[in-house]
């Protein structure tokens, strides 16, 4: 009997590939997994960064024209 909580451990199937127990979604999570990792190593676009910097620019004078009541 396994003891509760314990961890599942992969099982080398054909081809040297690993099985991990979740069959078709494996292949789905290691692909999205690759795809996240992909998008996390792309820089943020340029155009971006400007306008976020113009929204923090209009907030900022929307904050104080509230403080003086206008």
């Amino acid at each position: 009997m396994k003891e509760k909580g314990a961890i599942r451990q992969p099982v080398r199937v054909r081809y040297g590939q690993l099985e991990d127990g979740l069959g078709p979604n494996s292949d789905i999570g290691a692909r999205l997994r690759a795809l996240y990792g992909a998008v996390q190593d792309e820089g943020i676009p340029e155009k971006l960064l400007d306008l976020l910097e113009k929204l923090d620019q209009a907030e900022e004078r929307q904050g104080k024209h509230a403080s003086r009541g206008e």
